[in-house]
């Protein structure tokens, strides 16, 4: 009695543990070591439609021997036979036949997927938002959005200008995909691309003194003078600020780099301005190119975006074209 009792609940716990043994076994891994991929499902069904290996394999643009490879690798995977060989084509077995209709499911599945990641690269790839500071945004970029709406036509681009700061802050926000700034460094929190070069000249009405000048403005003279410029947060402020080592109080502070311009050409004051933006004015005399002996206004020009996330689609074209 004691043996039988004994022998019942061993074997009792015996056929519980390889129950949960096997369970175990079967759940280790994930889906991707246990489920077959969508190429091996695609094939499976290309033979039952066709009743034929090769003609499976030529569909689906795969060698004959490869496709059986697979198939073999498919019935390992899942411990089935799944298709009969023979002379005169290739049968699903029973087991096949179901393992067809599950994985006609998940290849529906999955072109269902495919069109619904399909719509939102379209929605994504039909606008692209842009933050660029001033000088790129009024001389350099219309001519890459003109080349860009020659490549991309049905995608609506809007720009938003404003400063290096400015920028970084609407890139920050997810309120733009792709930022330009001229800084002497990239903003916190942005990767960045070198897409070209700038350099910063002082810049006079013909009437003004320094305009006759004989010998060149010293830093310190510069840095000491009273001059027309961007507001704080600029990249022009920013380069200039850091190249002299400080500033003197500004004699005019101004958001754009037209309305700089303009001042200047009025015959405000001396200014300092990107040589992109004044090279008409200086062909007619408008405003005068004052040397400067012991200091270079170089600077980079940057696109920049979110640490991590490289551009795409329309963005990743824009910066293309800059490079071009």
């Amino acid at each position: 009695m004691s043996r039988g009792t004994g022998s019942d609940t061993g074997g009792g716990t015996g056929a519980g543990d390889g129950g949960r043994d096997t369970r175990a076994r079967h759940a280790a891994g994930s889906l991707a070591h246990r489920v077959p991929d969508l190429g091996a499902m695609e094939l499976l069904l290309a033979v039952a439609r066709l009743g034929s290996l090769g003609g499976a394999a030529r569909e689906l643009g795969i060698t004959q021997p490869a496709a059986s490879s697979r198939i073999r690798s498919m019935e390992r995977q899942l411990g089935v036979a799944l298709v009969d060989r023979s002379p005169r084509g290739s049968r699903l077995t029973d087991a096949g036949a179901l393992v067809t209709d599950w994985a006609r499911r998940i290849v529906e599945a999955a072109e269902a997927f495919d069109a619904g990641a399909q719509a939102l690269r379209d929605r994504r790839d039909s606008r692209l938002r842009v933050a660029a500071s001033m000088t790129i945004a009024e001389y350099l970029l219309p001519g890459w959005l003109v080349a860009l709406r020659t490549q991309l036509p049905d995608t609506a681009v809007s720009l938003l200008a404003g400063n290096s700061t400015a920028v970084a802050e609407r890139l920050l926000a997810d309120e733009a995909d792709l930022g330009f700034v001229e800084g002497v460094s990239v903003p916190t929190g942005l990767d960045s691309a070198v897409i070209g070069h700038d350099r910063l000249i002082v810049v006079t009405a013909p009437g003004h003194p320094w305009a006759r000048r004989r010998r060149p403005l010293k830093a310190a003279e510069l840095a000491a003078t009273p001059l027309i410029l961007r507001e704080k947060g600029s990249g022009t402020r920013q380069v200039l600020d850091a190249a002299l080592g400080g500033l003197a109080r500004p004699l005019i502070e101004l958001s754009s780099t037209t309305a700089v311009k303009a001042a200047a050409v009025g015959g405000a004051g001396p200014s300092v301005l990107s040589e992109l933006a004044v090279g008409e004015e200086l062909t007619t005399r408008r405003l005068v190119s004052v040397p400067v002996a012991d200091v270079v206004l170089a600077r980079d020009l940057r696109a920049v975006w979110p640490t991590g996330h490289r551009p795409t689609g329309p963005a990743r074209q824009l910066l293309s074209l800059t490079r071009a």
